[in-house]
Parts: structure tokens; C-alpha cells; sequence
């Protein structure tokens, strides 16, 4: 058995900034990581993919972007490129490809079972992020056995899919993009609507993220909000990272020839059962944003800001076409249907109490009921950014700090 002062289970963005915030207050510890650096990058993303947010806004502890391209979006393969040099510049300790069994109490610490061994810890930080298993609604049991179903983990590209016309169902940004991609790709898509957030990709002449930024609203903490709960359950944002820099909406998709249609909410054989909510889910999402670049409008003039345009007039509302409430899915042609409908957490290998009934940690602030188990990377779990490249360095700093007070560590200087 080996013995650590801190184990950190994953090797994502949490994993290895909270790594980096340890050993700037000269705390011992290693990474456990069941594949490679940023094996989720590697192994469940499709290939297209880029990230939302601009390369400038990939700022973790101790490194941040100085390529050539700030304002641009990193491609799959460059992110992972980002991770593997973010690790080397530290000389982060991973234990790469070591699958982490069980996790439970050992007297004042936690026995970590892995199948490369066994680790005695005083701390565990489990750092395996918000998108851990894609969340499928149960009725999707009741699809016909020749319908194809699958998960954005498993999809690659438009030509992996089997031939016919692809339900996507989702509309966030993983649902938004790929329905996108496959309507290009000269595909039939039927897109399934539910709760959204549409956002331009730029506005008044910046990118949208640089606005949210510098209003702090991608910092807000988690004390701040009314309703923190409501908040963590925000679908992510309607944006698509492309060299164009252009914006993506249901609108477009649309007019690209894309079938929309309501929340789909079962399945009597082959058809499909949509919700009659389509109209009233855009408008929604249409009231907010609104009400978010009025914000940013006044954040101009509050703060004496200089945008490279004057305000737009008022923004163009999404007018849905009539759309179905079922649908027969051998008669429109449909052979797939793809969940883009969000992920879940699991936890399979924590013998330790700090799960509620619906599977999710017990924690406040990344602290869980249990001394000395922490977690980090959650979706707003102290900020609202918790979960971004950009945002989970300050919990992870707030965790460390937390960790090097309770063992009396004296802090070291941060670079």
C-alpha cells in the first residue's frame, strides 16, 4: 500500500489545476487517471468539436493560451494538446491509466482500491467533472429494436451514422451543433426542443463571453444566486465555436431545413411523442435574451466601456414553423436518434456517505459532510464558471487553501 497526503481522482481540467494549486502550497499528492490527460477529450468528443469559449478564456493556474489566436476557438485535438502542456509545465505527478475501484474510510483517512494497487490518503479531491454519463430518459426503452440510438460520447461524424434521417433530441449547445453538422451533412433532422439558452456568438462588435466576463456574471458566486439548484440545472449555452465566428440559433437551423419540434416526451411504437411547447420554450429563451443584452447595454454605459459597434436595434424573435406533436418515425425515415440531452454523474466506486437519493455529492463549495473528501469541477459548484476550462482554477485554488489550512501547511507563493 502507498501513502499519499492528498489523492486526486481525474486527469481533466479540475484534476490537473487542482494538482497545480497543491503543489504551489507544497502539498504532496498524485493524480489517478483512468486513461490519459484529458482522456475524455480523447475518447468522447466528436471530431469537429471546438470549444465555446475563446482561447483567451482557457486560463487555468500558473498557464494560460499565447498562441496566435486568442479570440479563435481550439479544435478537439488542441485541447488536448493544451492539457498534456499544462501538465508537463508543472511536472504534474499522474498515474495515467489506473482505474480507481473503490474509495472508502480509513480511520482518520480513505483507502483508494485501483487495479494497479492500493493508496492510503489523508485527503481524496474527486475531480472527474460534470459530463460523466449521458442522461437517457427512461421511455427511450419503448424505441423499436431498428431504430439506432446513440450518446454524444459515441458519435464521431455524419457518415458514422447509419443511413436515413437522425431525431436529434436536445437543443442545447451539444444538440444545437450536431443537428447542424448532420442537416449539412445532406441528412434529414428532426430537432427535439426543450428549455434553451440562445445567445449571439458576438454582439456590439466583442464575443458574447467577453461580454458575460467582464459583467461578472460568469463569476457569480454561488451564495449570490436566489435559487442555486435551479441555477446548476441551466442548460448549457446555445453557441458554436467556429473560425467564422459565427452565431448558431434554432432559426437558422431552420431555414437549413431542420424540423423542429417540442420536448419529445415518449414512444407508442414508432412514433414519437413530442410536448405542444415548442413556441412557448423559444419565447422563453427569446425574454432572456433580451433581458441579458440589456444588461450588457447598461454595462456599457455604467462602465464607460468602448464596444466597436453602436447597439443593434431590437433582436429578431425565432418564429417556429407549425411544428408536430407526434411522428412516425418509418414513415419520415428516421433510423437514429441521438440524446443530446445532458449529462449525470456516478459514482459506482465511493463507499463513502456523501451521495443523495438522486446519486449527485452532498457537498457545500466543493466541501462534502465528510472531513477530508472534496470535490471539484461540478457545475456551479462556487461560481457559475465552475465547470468551464476558464472558471474551475479558482475552486480549485479555494480547495487547496481549504486542504493547506486544515493540515497547517504554510502557503507558498503562487506564480
Amino acid at each position: 500500500m502507498r501513502r499519499i497526503d492528498t489523492l486526486i481522482i481525474g486527469g481533466g481540467q479540475a484534476g490537473l489545476a487542482t494538482s497545480r494549486c497543491l503543489a504551489d502550497r507544497g502539498i504532496e499528492h498524485v493524480v489517478l487517471e483512468r486513461g490519459r490527460v484529458g482522456e475524455r477529450w480523447r475518447s468522447e468528443r466528436w471530431d469537429s468539436l471546438r470549444l465555446l469559449t475563446p482561447n483567451w478564456q482557457s486560463r487555468l493556474p500558473g498557464f494560460r493560451y499565447t498562441g496566435p489566436d486568442p479570440d479563435g476557438f481550439m479544435s478537439r485535438s488542441e485541447v488536448i494538446e493544451y492539457l498534456e502542456r499544462y501538465a508537463v509545465s508543472f511536472a504534474a505527478p499522474v498515474e495515467s491509466e489506473t482505474t480507481v475501484r473503490s474509495v472508502e474510510r480509513a480511520g482518520d483517512g480513505f483507502r483508494v482500491d485501483t487495479d494497479r494497487g492500493r493508496w492510503q490518503a489523508s485527503r481524496v479531491v474527486i475531480a472527474t467533472g460534470h459530463c460523466d454519463r449521458p442522461c437517457v430518459p427512461r421511455f427511450a426503452d419503448d424505441l423499436p429494436g431498428d431504430v439506432t440510438q446513440v450518446v454524444p460520447p459515441r458519435y464521431r461524424r455524419p457518415q458514422s451514422l447509419p443511413a436515413g434521417g437522425v431525431l436529434v433530441v436536445g437543443a442545447s449547445a451539444t444538440g444545437l451543433q450536431l443537428a447542424d453538422e448532420i442537416r449539412r451533412a445532406g441528412r434529414d433532422v428532426t430537432l427535439s426542443v426543450g428549455r434553451h439558452t440562445r445567445l449571439p456568438r458576438r454582439y456590439r462588435g466583442r464575443d458574447i463571453m467577453e461580454w458575460l466576463d467582464a459583467a461578472g456574471i460568469l463569476t457569480e458566486t454561488a451564495d449570490a444566486v436566489h435559487d442555486l439548484e435551479a441555477s446548476r440545472r441551466q442548460p448549457s449555452l446555445q453557441l458554436v465555436g467556429r473560425p467564422d465566428h459565427a452565431s448558431l440559433d434554432l432559426g437558422m437551423l431552420q431555414d437549413r431545413g431542420v424540423r423542429l419540434a417540442g420536448r419529445a416526451v415518449g414512444f407508442d411504437g414508432g412514433r414519437v411523442r413530442f410536448e405542444d411547447d415548442l413556441e412557448a420554450s423559444v419565447a422563453t429563451a427569446d425574454t432572456k435574451l433580451r433581458q441579458l443584452l440589456a444588461r450588457i447595454d447598461a454595462l456599457v454605459v455604467d462602465r464607460g466601456l468602448a464596444p466597436t459597434t453602436p447597439a443593434p436595434g431590437p433582436i429578431a424573435s425565432i418564429r417556429p414553423a407549425a411544428a408536430p406533436t407526434s411522428l412516425d418515425l418509418r414513415a419520415a425515415g428516421i433510423s437514429t436518434v441521438l440524446w443530446a440531452t445532458g449529462y449525470r454523474r456516478s459514482y459506482p466506486w465511493l463507499a463513502v456517505p456523501v451521495l443523495d437519493d438522486r446519486g449527485e455529492i452532498v457537498h457545500r463549495g466543493g466541501v462534502t459532510p465528510e472531513d477530508g473528501l472534496y470535490v471539484v469541477g461540478l457545475q456551479f459548484l462556487r461560481r457559475r464558471n465552475s465547470s468551464f476550462i476558464d472558471g474551475v482554477g479558482a475552486d480549485a485554488a479555494d480547495i487547496a487553501e481549504r486542504i493547506a489550512t486544515r493540515r497547517g501547511t504554510p502557503r507558498r507563493a503562487v506564480a
